[in-house]
């Protein structure tokens, strides 16, 4: 039974850093219909800028939200120079390009930090709490419920705030909402600048129970995308389902049978998602008036 909990205690932490980037994709996609295929990278520049940072201030706490703003204007970087001139032509360009800026700010960063990877100090202590006979790591814990304080206080932006509406009205029809007056450019580079906020925090996060290198985010960024296309890119409660569920079958597989096939599963299980609910768990099909 111990191993067990064990085995969802690990699962669940692992899985809501996977929910909380893929969140990420989410915030995008909603907006101008594109994702941001750097996400990953976005999480190692932000580890990599928190580690810095905390060297400076000596603070983990007063790092995280200096951290957020790096991962903000990261995400506007993304979003004027990668996406929208692809959708001011109405291209998918947004794609490549997305892809080929990851790959500078991952070269960047290894130029700055290097390519080894680096220990991420702890700020809390290191020794594990027993729950309930599993051993539960003081930082696992953080990362559950900061995890899921970020996308509740997003949603509840999106909900009460006059520009959180707009976000919402730009979400449901773009176009609509440019009529009504809402400047849906701004819009987008908001989400943009939100969805790497977002990365950068899952950055600071897992990187006191990993190490820290640029290539970091590489895994972490695809396996998110998996997430996101599991649970369903419409569903901010698909990613949250979808992380779980991907962070528990990989941490189960890799106990039970062998850490070289906890990838496996996760694959198996998007594989399966796309043929039978191409839209995600708790997706919805989009209908195309024409």
């Amino acid at each position: 039974m111990e191993v067990f909990l064990q085995i969802i205690f690990s699962g669940i932490a692992v899985g809501m850093i996977y929910a909380v980037i893929a969140f990420g994709y989410q915030l995008t996609f909603a907006t101008s219909g594109t994702l941001n295929f750097s996400q990953g990278d976005a999480l190692a520049f932000g580890a990599l800028a928190g580690l810095s940072i905390v060297e400076h201030l000596h603070n983990y706490w007063l790092m995280i939200p200096v951290v957020m703003v790096v991962g903000a204007l990261y995400g506007v970087m993304i979003e004027r120079l990668g996406v929208r001139p692809a959708l001011k032509i109405k291209s998918e360009g947004w794609i490549m390009a997305t892809i080929a800026l990851g790959i500078i700010v991952h070269n960047v960063a290894e130029n700055i930090w290097g390519k080894d990877d680096l220990k991420f100090p702890s700020p809390v202590s290191e020794i594990p709490i027993n729950i309930l006979g599993a051993n539960v790591l003081p930082m696992e814990i953080i990362v559950v419920f900061g995890a899921l304080g970020l996308m509740l206080a997003v949603e509840l932006f999106n909900r009460k705030s006059i520009y959180g509406k707009a976000v919402v009205a730009t979400s449901a029809d773009r176009d609509a909402a440019g009529l009504m007056g809402i400047n849906t450019s701004l819009v987008i580079v908001f989400s943009y600048a939100l969805s790497s906020l977002t990365a950068a925090f899952a950055g600071v996060l897992i990187a006191p129970l990993t190490l820290t290198g640029a290539s970091m985010g590489a895994a972490l960024g695809l396996k998110a995308f998996a997430v996101a296309i599991i649970g369903g890119l419409t569903s901010g409660l698909g990613v949250i389902v979808g992380g779980l569920i991907l962070g528990i079958t990989e941490t189960a597989t890799g106990f039970y049978i062998s850490t070289g096939y906890k990838d496996v599963p996760g694959l198996i299980l998007l594989l399966l998602v796309l043929a039978i609910k191409p839209a995600g768990l708790f997706g919805k099909t989009a209908i195309k008036k024409v």
